[in-house]
């Protein structure tokens, strides 16, 4: 005969370790971050998206904050914090301006982080500092032929005569703060690396390239369906001059750099994507209690009421995954715990089509002034696309889902 539930447990019901409350300090972030993106973001974002400029101004005030160093440690001037925290503040951002959201979580989570976890102390010492005060970072992986099998990349590197610098030569596409940024976490492949030819993603490597280098410019600026105000660019590398000493670990050791950069950065995109839904269902909440028709607010029609009811439903469960996913990464690296590759895959692939969804049904509910730049829902319908798209298409997303079923 089974047992009652409660007399299972070792522990009572209210010592688990589980636990949905958020603590202060997260309170107190996401209250900071609603208020910046309120009184800071929402004045300019319409009109930073049709004129597809960056937000440089903004981006400034927010530094002050220091909010931007939370992937730094305190010995380089960051100001560490949880992952959930950092999952927070993408949300909060994206809320409000998905543009801002992804400028921040490429300088955190693709190039600072990347630095923090795999360069050494010369180049931590040289470069953090420096993202931690007002230098704009980046990431550069995708090239033309090379997106979603970022293995076919054919931006070559070479070592120099006199072995002081790699020359790096290609071009690289799809670089998000690509005109802002001043230091880079770009791939190459060594072409003089004994894996170079034999293997896909032989002599892959992983280097730190400032904007001043020698051969190093920026070339086309994408004009972008959403996200107009994060400035999508093509880099140039023509007899590009990096230094030995900016090279991550060694020779043909970037590409696992490169796959453990996109477990982090999923989950900043999987934020991303619960800002935009939950932007656009605050939105349609508001609208349809304001909107009369037949004699009463349309939030109080069956069919509006169900939409808003689903949508509210899928973005609390994205969040759920969001939240866990950071978790689970914040146990990868500080607590000894395994790899969260799924658990990144999996908010990524449902926040993406929640955002997607949530964002859809708003316009519907807003009808005609949704599809207008009276309100911010076009913007978030537009905006969404990208999230089932970068850091790895949705398809990607659950290759690597199903492959991890099996290990």
């Amino acid at each position: 005969m089974s047992q009652p539930l409660r007399t299972i447990h070792k522990r009572p019901l209210d010592g688990w370790a589980m636990n949905f409350e958020e603590t202060d300090e997260q309170t107190m972030i996401r209250e900071l971050v609603r208020d910046f993106a309120e009184s800071v973001l929402t004045p300019t974002a319409l009109e930073r998206d049709r004129e597809q400029r960056p937000p440089i101004e903004e981006w400034a005030q927010f530094i002050e904050y220091g909010l931007h160093t939370c992937t730094i440690p305190e010995e380089y001037g960051g100001t560490p914090l949880d992952d959930i925290s950092e999952a927070i503040i993408v949300e909060e951002l994206s809320r409000v301006d998905p543009s801002f959201g992804v400028y921040y979580c490429v300088h955190v989570g693709l190039c600072s982080m990347t630095i923090s976890l795999h360069g050494n102390d010369e180049q931590k010492a040289k470069y953090l500092p420096q993202l931690a005060a007002d230098k704009v970072g980046a990431y550069s992986l995708s090239e033309a032929g090379a997106g979603t099998d970022a293995a076919a990349m054919v931006c070559k590197a070479k070592l120099s005569e006199d072995g002081t610098h790699y020359i790096l030569n290609g071009e690289k596409m799809w670089v998000t703060n690509g005109s802002s940024a001043d230091i880079y976490v770009l791939f190459a492949k060594d072409v003089d690396h004994p894996d170079y030819g034999v293997k896909k993603h032989g002599g892959t490597t992983a280097f730190i390239v400032e904007k001043s280098f020698e051969g190093f410019s920026v070339g086309k600026k994408e004009d972008k369906l959403g996200i107009r105000s994060s400035d999508t660019c093509t880099l140039v590398l023509e007899d590009c001059k990096v230094p030995v000493e900016n090279m991550i670990k060694e020779s043909g050791k970037g590409f696992p750099i490169a796959m453990n950069a996109l477990d982090n950065s999923r989950i900043g995109i999987a934020a991303q994507a619960l800002g935009i839904a939950q932007g656009s269902l605050e939105a349609a909440v508001r609208y349809a209690h304001e909107r009369e028709a037949f004699g009463k607010p349309i939030a109080y029609h069956q069919t509006i009421g169900n939409y808003l009811a689903d949508m509210a439903t899928q973005t609390d469960a994205a969040r759920l995954m969001v939240y866990r996913a950071a978790w689970a990464k914040e146990q990868h690296y500080h607590h000894g715990g395994p790899r969260h590759t799924k658990e990144a895959s999996m908010a990524k692939l449902f926040a993406g089509d929640t955002a997607m969804w949530v964002a859809e049904r708003a316009v519907q509910v807003l009808g005609g002034y949704g599809y207008t730049t009276d309100f911010p829902v076009e913007r978030f319908f537009r905006d969404a696309k990208i999230t089932q798209i970068y850091e790895g298409t949705q398809e990607v997303q659950r290759i690597v889902i199903n492959r991890a079923l099996g290990d």
